[in-house]
């Protein structure tokens, strides 16, 4: 048995602590770390290291600005949000700052499981009730790039690996790793080749 090992930062106590207490009851979860802030998750993503770190939108210091530093910090960790919100555009900028999915606090344990199961394989999850509105959100919305990350894309354009690409722009590989994982994000690709085909034609 493949144990799932997660972190959970909310900054309301009694749900926080209802998640933990729901997923534990599942064979192979381990809730390895609790949190309230941005800043708690960012060091859970150090300390702990889990498969995924579950992280709520509205919280202290905010869920979405506190994705990239979680990233890049524990790079293997799938972050997926939890929260009562269901704007689009709190979706849409979770998702290119590289969450692997979005789950609505109302979906229940068996869908946090199936949202959790779903992001480990290596999908993006996003609910049910939201997902074809987040799909054509992320279709009509033109994806902005930094000026590093569009570095990165057009030496993956030119078919660097990202050994070469760290080599090129004089970074370490699991940076390079970390910025492709933002860029698949926000061109909404599933691998480098189509991201930088997406690129190539403006997506």
């Amino acid at each position: 048995m493949t144990v799932i090992t997660i972190a959970i930062v909310d900054d309301h106590p009694l749900f926080r602590e209802g998640v933990s207490r729901s997923l534990s009851e599942i064979e192979d979860f381990v809730v390895v770390g609790e949190g309230a802030s941005a800043d708690d998750a960012a060091t859970l993503a150090v300390s702990q290291r889990p498969d995924v770190l579950l992280l709520d939108v509205s919280m202290p210091g905010g869920g979405i600005d506190a994705i990239s530093e979680i990233l890049a910090r524990s790079p293997q960790t799938k972050v997926l949000m939890l929260t009562a919100s269901e704007d689009i555009d709190s979706v849409v900028a979770a998702l290119r700052r590289g969450a692997a999915g979005y789950v609505v606090k109302g979906s229940g344990s068996r869908g946090l499981a199936e949202a959790i199961r779903t992001v480990v394989g290596g999908s993006r999850f996003i609910s049910p009730t939201m997902r074809a509105k987040v799909e054509q959100s992320l279709l009509d919305r033109p994806a902005s790039l930094t000026p590093r990350e569009t570095d990165v894309i057009e030496l993956v354009a030119e078919g660097l690996s990202n050994k070469h690409i760290g080599r090129r722009l004089n970074l370490q590989e699991k940076t390079i790793k970390h910025h492709m994982t933002e860029i698949l994000s926000k061109l909404g690709a599933s691998n480098r080749t189509e991201a930088a085909i997406r690129w190539r034609q403006g997506a």
